[in-house]
């Protein structure tokens, strides 16, 4: 039995959303066990609706909710007994808790998990790293899209190392190929930092560097694994994502302008559907928060039902193929002291 915590609080949409997302999780899986934070009649109320495994849930009552609006670090002080934090210790305290999925805020996410659950040993950061769909059919990893706004080069020769384990684990792919997100393709491309890590990159054991890629090449598929600091990759992130609701946008006001297109649609309407289901972010749930000692999975605050239930199966599936064992097998062997200057850890 794989038991996981939700923050069943977290999001624009909860506890609508993610009680139902819950409740189809355990309907897909019936080795999982939930165990759901938040305002207990809340959660209660939500969950008659809806026909589940009884056995398989328990609700741990919380009466504070950490808000978007927040300053994290303050949240998680003075919200003890908030739905986030108390998903957190109990994810800490708890060995036979293997997970955690959240829709909440982001940021006390990212202090949560390094403050209160702690990072694996040898990692100086956590990332957050979402699958991006690609154009051959599956994903790109992009590590990091926003935990980090401003990194050293062994934070991104942990990155690379980090989705690389990720990409093994979650998607089966044998030696993945890493690229370093970059202006150019070229070695002499880039700031100093992408200059230095490149060349660090160059020289790690257990990593299939392929070099710098650009933007472009996160959803062209030319890379398994895209590096980046969080700034960056946020940027380019929320472009990938702005880039798709334009093209689909743009579609559906075309394809509705006259007659002629709707009578076309009719006769494309399937490839439309396919093509939809294969630029949908949601269907793989949301970014893995790569680094801790524990997976824990945020996904969007707008996240709708399957999109939490798709988190969940997310993060049952990576504990059960031991993501933390096979980043802790890749540290071993990896000597970041002798590969990086001291002053540049």
């Amino acid at each position: 039995m794989v038991k996981i915590v939700l923050d069943a609080m977290g999001g624009d949409n909860a506890p609508a959303a993610t009680v139902q997302g819950a409740a189809e999780a355990l309907k897909n899986d019936p080795q999982l066990y939930l165990v759901l934070t938040g305002r207990q009649k809340a959660l209660e109320e939500e969950l008659k609706k809806y026909s589940y495994d009884k056995s398989r849930l328990e609700i741990v009552d919380c009466p504070e909710v950490i808000e978007m609006n927040d300053v994290p670090t303050v949240a998680l002080m003075t919200k003890k007994n908030s739905s986030l934090a108390t998903a957190f210790w109990i994810l800490k305290k708890q060995e036979d808790v293997c997970a955690l999925v959240t829709a909440g805020s982001t940021g006390a996410t990212i202090v949560g998990g390094q403050t209160i659950l702690g990072r694996i040993r040898g990692i100086n950061r956590a990332a957050l790293c979402p699958a991006i769909p690609n154009s051959r059919g599956g994903f790109t990893l992009l590590c990091d899209c926003g935990a980090n706004a401003e990194c050293k080069p062994v934070m991104l020769c942990q990155f690379a190392l980090l989705a690389s384990a990720y990409a093994q684990v979650g998607f089966g792919i044998k030696s993945p190929k890493v690229g370093l997100l970059n202006n150019g393709t070229e070695e002499h491309k880039g700031d100093p930092l992408r200059q230095q890590t490149f060349k660090y990159l160059s020289q790690m054991k257990g990593i299939n560097f392929i070099g710098n890629i650009e933007g472009r090449d996160i959803m062209l598929g030319e890379a398994d694994v895209a590096v980046s600091d969080g700034f960056s990759g946020n940027i380019a992130l929320k472009s990938i994502e702005g880039c798709g609701k334009l093209v689909l946008g743009v579609m559906k006001k075309e394809l509705s302008a006259t007659t002629r297109s709707k009578i076309g649609y009719l006769f494309a309407k399937k490839a439309i559907k396919n093509m939809r289901a294969q630029l949908d972010f949601d269907k793989f749930g949301g970014a893995l928060l790569l680094g801790l000692k524990k997976p824990v999975v945020k996904t969007h605050g707008s996240s709708k039902p399957q999109t939490i239930a798709a988190s969940i199966a997310n993060a049952a599936q990576i504990y059960r193929n031991g993501l933390v064992g096979e980043v802790e097998k890749m540290l071993e062997q990896i000597d970041f002291k002798s590969l990086i200057p001291a002053e540049e850890i």
